[in-house]
């Protein structure tokens, strides 16, 4: 039986950005399919030879996941994350 405090939230890949301020950073956006809950992941590429699969959704960490409060990005994101959860499975490569 699992405790509800610690149990996972599926979120899935809606973004994907290269940050400006670091070379070969690549920061990951993965939200609820409502939309009101998104995640980001940093990901660091050392070499082009760094390839890792990013997959179409993850189970995060409920601490990890924090509220969207912008209503038109709340919007996006439910529409990117229920598109992806329609096409793929979780564990999908993107």
């Amino acid at each position: 039986m699992s405790d509800s405090t610690t149990e996972s939230v599926r979120v899935w890949l809606v973004e994907r950005t290269y940050s400006d301020d670091e070379q070969n950073l690549v920061i990951l956006t993965y939200a609820t399919t409502d939309g009101k809950r998104y995640s980001r992941k940093e990901r660091a590429l050392t070499s082009f030879s760094d390839v890792r699969e990013t997959t179409a959704a993850i189970d995060a960490d409920p601490g990890s996941v924090g509220p969207v409060e912008d209503p038109e990005l709340r919007e996006r994101y439910a529409a990117e994350a229920t598109r992806m959860a329609d096409e793929h499975d979780p564990d999908d490569a993107i």
